[in-house]
């Protein structure tokens, strides 16, 4: 008898997330992905081959922090549903140029246990045929191959999974995993302090900053020799030494240059490489003018010291509680970094 009931709660709870899908609206059909230029983790994949199956498809550039604070949900999706037919598609579509180095994709999947396949979207072909517009962005496909939901940057966890669970009892998946993932995410993949960010995402590059102070004083396209200021603005950044602002980027031409910046957040982050492929650039990162100890990112140690090795983003400070306007500052020991954008958390 007990056995009876189980069955007929499973039963129940599968119609009930069955006719919860066919309340979905219909988004129109899967689009291509034929514009993939290649594929990681699997041979590349149709709409036509994957019907049949449910499919989560993820729009993502590796140094973006909107997307990396959504990876435990989807890693943890994609495990959780993986035996029931989910097919989670991670389409790559790179902001920065560096981005579009298949090396430094497949670095950045190994480092991020990405096991599911990947979609190489360097000519923004697949972004286009989506009429995509974000990073990150989630589409929900049905196994017939329609559209049904979609989710544009952070949140709305649970409302996602449930999804996922409803287009699997719709496509006759018999035993859909109840109750909703719990994840526990560490370092930059850890939910931004909401309540106490006030900074905004700051690029370095001349064509989409306005933040630089003094706000006369940015040359470009050229080497300049920089001065920050005494104090800086909230959301204000600085430079000191000889750099070259680009449109994309700040690169620095000499040791002992520095970036410094005035924020509100916890978590502090920068998007930054090694100019030349294979080196290496040490650096020390400052907050209020003393080493950053208790404050330290997962990147650096509690004297602030680090190494720029990969083109990537880095986490500089994760500060305790209580979070205030800080001053930040991170001085290059050797010349030859690039600096592309500061992002909070």
């Amino acid at each position: 008898m007990v056995e009876k009931i189980r069955q007929d709660r499973s039963s129940a709870r599968h119609q009930g997330l069955a006719a919860a899908a066919a309340d979905l609206a219909v988004e129109g059909a899967m689009p291509p992905l034929d514009g993939a230029t290649t594929w990681l983790n699997s041979p590349p994949l149709t709409p036509g081959a994957l019907r049949g199956s449910v499919v989560l498809v993820q729009f993502w550039t590796y140094t973006c922090i909107n997307w990396l604070r959504t990876l435990p949900y989807v890693r943890a999706w994609a495990h959780k549903y993986r035996d029931g037919g989910l097919v989670v598609i991670g389409v790559h579509t790179p902001e920065f140029e560096f981005e579009q180095e298949l090396d430094n994709v497949r670095r950045a999947v190994e480092a991020m246990a990405i096991d599911w396949p990947v979609a190489i979207d360097n000519d923004y072909r697949v972004w286009v045929a989506f009429a995509n517009h974000y990073w990150p962005a989630l589409y929900f496909v049905d196994a017939e191959g329609r559209i049904r939901h979609h989710r544009f940057g952070e949140g709305d966890y649970e409302r996602s999974e449930m999804v996922v669970q409803q287009l699997q009892a719709a496509a006759g998946t018999e035993a859909v995993p109840d109750g909703l993932v719990s994840v526990d995410p560490a370092g930059p993949e850890a939910a931004a302090d909401w309540t106490d960010l006030r900074s905004p995402e700051t690029y370095l590059g001349h064509d989409r900053t306005g933040s630089f102070e003094p706000s006369d004083g940015l040359v470009v396209d050229a080497p300049h020799r920089y001065s920050a200021p005494a104090r800086l603005r909230l959301n204000h950044w600085a430079l000191s030494g000889e750099w070259t602002v680009s449109a994309g980027m700040a690169a620095l031409n000499g040791p002992n240059g520095r970036i410094a910046c005035q924020f509100h957040a916890r978590d502090l982050h920068l998007v930054m490489g090694p100019a030349a492929r294979g080196a290496s650039v040490r650096f020390r990162v400052l907050i209020d003018g003393q080493p950053a100890g208790e404050a330290h990112g997962a990147d650096v140690d509690r004297e602030g010291r680090g190494t720029v090795v990969d083109q990537r983003m880095y986490q500089l400070v994760r500060q305790p509680a209580p979070i205030a306007d800080r001053r930040f500052e991170i001085e290059f020991l050797d010349p030859g970094v690039e600096a592309f954008v500061f992002t909070f958390g």
